[in-house]
């Protein structure tokens, strides 16, 4: 029996964070929020968990053919603290 008992998003789920997610067979998609998780071409429907956060830049490049109010992460410079 598993410890986690947490529930991973699953195809068709809407994604609620920006990243890069990687399903049970190790296919790595790039997803942005409001995004649909997709179905594994050869396996259906899968599940998906959030292995990395986007760079800045990589951000920039998502966002850039998106509607106007669609609006990235904030991101706080620390060195003018």
């Amino acid at each position: 029996m598993a410890n986690d008992k947490s529930m991973k998003p699953v195809s068709s789920d809407e994604v609620e964070t920006d990243g890069i997610y990687e399903n049970e067979w190790g296919r790595e998609e790039t997803l942005k929020r409001g995004d649909e998780f997709p179905y594994d071409p050869a396996m259906g429907q899968t599940e998906w968990e959030l292995v990395s956060l986007p760079l800045e830049s990589q951000e920039q490049e998502m966002y850039k053919d998106t509607k106007g109010n669609t609006k990235s992460r904030l991101h706080i410079d620390q060195s003018d603290k």
